[in-house]
């Protein structure tokens, strides 16, 4: 007999503390009971990590010594590390100046009261400095012309002029923010209470704030903090956390969608100001030349700071999304001009154990989004007075110079006790685990995510988190009990909002297993596709070539995380090896013939240039090695412990491949040209009829995020082929896969990669 059992606050872990000492993952009694319990995880892991169990934590968002040495070099020191973590909504009266029973009660109060924000740390007369501008009033005659020829003519300002001058202050009136010092410490008060009554603790590193605090105040150049893009509270969280740290709030780049009544004057109070969502277009399509010459830089040629969205919108799907260039590309031509010296960027990574808007299952069913509005607000802020949403975590990297580019703030995002319970339901115990299974599973992943060196956004027993992140997904997942043994099973919803929810919380752990699993699934794939037992490399590295045809997005994934100086060849060598290393694969040596199919008659266009050798530059080419050059394979584990972990492997990428598979099934339905949104539709349609049919193995593959991904990818293989007709975009089938047979090819070499 089953009974249904709710996982109650109760059994929560505690983690509102103040300061989170020292860099030590564990406490000394943590989970070290668990470290010789066999699991996949451990097994593969365990011939190189005997040391790993009572590791520090990495000190992730340091700048890359090969991008950029000389910003490498600056802002730290060897005791930065070593600061530890805090946890910024935990205040009393040492956060203060003050001592004693009246200051325990209003340590609130005082701790805003003594923060240091002033009215003359912010910008002035910005509207009237940019309207003076050369460029500013170039861009008005300019618009001012197509208006009236007769604009240009000289002498009393022409009537065109001045109508293009009215529009464009009143542009400006929109984007200008107008910070209060007096609101930003109310604020900073109200913040305190209302994330007390919804987070359990918002966690920052100490020294990671140490070196912004001191990038703000040594360098006289300002800053650009870049913050991936999850949740609306985003906002205000970044400027919560400088305040309480004494740093200059910044400007916040917003989207007009958020200029709503009262919301709006708000936002402007704290340093929002609204811009469009596309720079560079009016409503109608054309080139608006003047909007783009009014977001001139004079916030930062004031030395102000500057906070840019990259993304440009939330993540619906869980993942970063590619970077727009926006708002940043203002700050970067403005540089490249010299009107501004130098800008330092500080990428900012942001992890929630459960976001506040609760989940985008509405938009990935294909739904409208819906308008923001004053009542939405408010209802947004009453429902999450209701609930509890776990943890928080902030890493702000190193600052560095403009100068030279990177990408780190994805890398630099904290993974959450929900994301590793997520994947692990999803992708590991689909039909369900015991809760024992699962705490050791999960153990056993966070101590792999550590050796990667990526950090994890809690602490504690692993048995304590296990249940606090099941708790924050309880709708999420079905625990039962059995009257046999106290023993608990877990296992996920199967419904298709229970799919889509996890699925955007399991894609917080996407990017750390990202290439491994692109190997993996090559891997399998490539032995299935030839019919062998391993995979022909020669004397050269092998690379994910098979799948790189299939899905160029997912590849493209792993780009987002590449530092400059980094290739895709090294993220591909360094899976391999990491794989090889844990005894996943293993090379060997033995007589075979290469093969090397192709999915339709045409061949596909070489995406890699030659691969790289698997010896050195640096080795002798008259060594012994050159004389015998003899094939090498890799051959995949036949341990049960290693093939656990290879299918996993694959079951990441699964979903991904399943919607390319249904969408190469749906592409013989495309008979004459469609517009592009309304095939995306169909499509959707039809992906999520599978997924309520119980057709698809995966449900979470109907999400419109990767529909559209979908389609994108399907557009750059070539397989639909896009044109405009009366500002529509259409698309059809290319010539390659009119043939019907050529679809089947491309249908059963998709399927070669999917395990179902």
């Amino acid at each position: 007999m089953e009974v249904a059992v709710t996982i109650g606050p109760d059994s929560l872990l505690q983690v509102n503390g103040a300061d989170q000492g020292g860099s030590r993952w564990k406490q000394p009694n943590d989970d070290s009971d668990r470290s010789s319990s066999p699991s996949v995880l451990r097994c593969v892991t365990s011939t190189w990590k005997e040391g790993l169990l009572n590791r520090k934590r990495p000190f992730v968002g340091r700048c890359c010594h090969s991008c950029t040495p000389q910003s490498q070099a600056r802002l730290f020191n060897s005791s930065i590390p070593s600061l530890g973590l805090r946890n910024v909504i935990y205040i009393n009266e040492t956060h203060t100046r003050h001592r004693g029973w009246l200051a325990r009660r209003l340590s609130y109060v005082l701790f805003v009261l003594e923060r240091d924000v002033q009215k003359d740390m912010f910008a002035r007369n910005v509207v009237d400095n940019v309207l003076n501008n050369s460029r500013v009033e170039s861009a008005i005659v300019e618009v001012a012309t197509e208006l009236d020829p007769a604009a240009t003519e000289a002498g009393v300002e022409h009537k065109a002029v001045s109508k293009v001058r009215r529009k464009a202050r009143g542009f400006l009136q929109e984007m200008v923010a107008n910070i209060s010092p007096a609101f930003i410490r109310l604020t900073g008060w109200a913040l305190l209470k209302l994330f007390n009554g919804f987070f359990w603790s918002i966690q920052i590193h100490k020294g990671q704030l140490e070196m912004v605090k001191k990038a703000a105040t040594e360098y006289n150049a300002p800053l650009v903090f870049l913050p991936v893009h999850k949740s609306h509270i985003d906002y205000l969280l970044i400027t919560f956390i400088l305040f309480c740290h004494n740093i200059k709030a910044p400007h916040i780049a917003a989207g007009n969608n958020l200029n709503i009544p009262i919301f709006s004057t708000l936002i402007r109070k704290l340093g929002g100001f609204f811009i469009r969502r596309k720079l560079d277009e009016t409503p109608d399509g054309k080139k608006d030349v003047l909007y783009r010459s009014l977001l001139y830089v004079e916030l930062l040629r004031q030395q102000q700071f500057l906070e840019v969205f990259l993304e440009g919108t939330r993540s619906r799907s869980g993942k970063p999304s590619p970077a727009r260039a926006g708002m940043l590309s203002i700050v970067v031509d403005a540089l490249c001009n010299g009107v501004i010296p130098e800008v330092m960027v500080v990428p900012v990574g942001i992890s929630y154990d459960r976001i506040l808007e609760g989940n985008y299952n509405s938009e990935q069913l294909g739904k409208p989004k819906k308008n923001e509005s004053l009542w939405g607000v408010a209802c947004g802020v009453l429902r999450m007075l209701r609930k509890n949403y776990g943890c928080v975590r902030v890493d702000f990297t190193q600052p560095f110079s403009l100068k030279v580019r990177t990408e780190t703030a994805n890398k630099s995002s904290a993974v959450m006790s929900t994301h590793i319970v997520a994947c692990l339901l999803l992708y590991r115990h689909r039909q369900g685990v015991a809760l024992s299974k699962l705490v050791e599973d999960f153990f056993n992943m966070k101590e792999e995510i550590l050796s990667r060196d990526f950090d994890l956004g809690f602490s504690g027993n692993s048995e304590d988190v296990v249940m606090h992140a099941l708790h924050l997904l309880d709708n999420c997942v079905h625990v039962t009990s059995t009257n046999r043994n106290t023993e608990f099973t877990i296992a996920p919803s199967k419904t298709v909002p229970a799919l889509f929810e996890l699925n955007f919380y399991s894609n917080g752990l996407f990017h750390v297993f990202i290439s491994d699993a692109i190997i993996g699934t090559d891997t399998a794939a490539h032995m299935f596709i030839q019919g062998e037992s391993c995979i022909i490399v020669g004397s050269t590295l092998y690379l994910p070539q098979y799948l790189y045809c299939v899905s160029l997005s997912i590849v493209t994934f792993c780009l987002l995380h590449l530092q400059p100086c980094q290739t895709i060849y090294q993220v591909f060598h360094d899976a391999v090896s990491r794989l090889i290393q844990y005894g996943v694969l293993y090379v060997a040596e033995e007589d075979q013939e290469e093969l090397t199919p192709s999915p339709t008659e045409e061949p596909w266009p070489k995406k890699f240039p030659e691969p790289l050798s698997w010896r050195s530059d640096e080795e002798d080419e008259d060594s012994d090695f050159a004389e015998e050059q003899r094939d090498r394979y890799l051959k995949v584990s036949l341990s049960p412990e290693h093939q656990e972990f290879f299918v996993f492997l694959q079951r990441l990428l699964s979903p991904v491949l399943e919607a390319y598979s249904g969408a190469a099934i749906f592409v013989h339905s495309l008979s004459q040209p469609m517009a592009e949104p309304e095939y995306t539709q169909q499509l959707f349609r039809y992906l999520l009829t599978r997924t309520e049919k119980g057709v698809a193995a995966y449900g979470e593959s109907a999400t419109h995020y990767l529909v559209k991904n979908t389609v994108r990818t399907f557009k750059e293989l070539g397989v639909l082929k896009e044109r405009r007709e009366n500002r529509v975009s259409l698309v059809e089938l290319s010539s390659t896969f009119l043939p019907q047979a050529n679809r089947n090819k491309l249908l059963h070499y998709i399927l070669g990669f999917t395990l179902l």
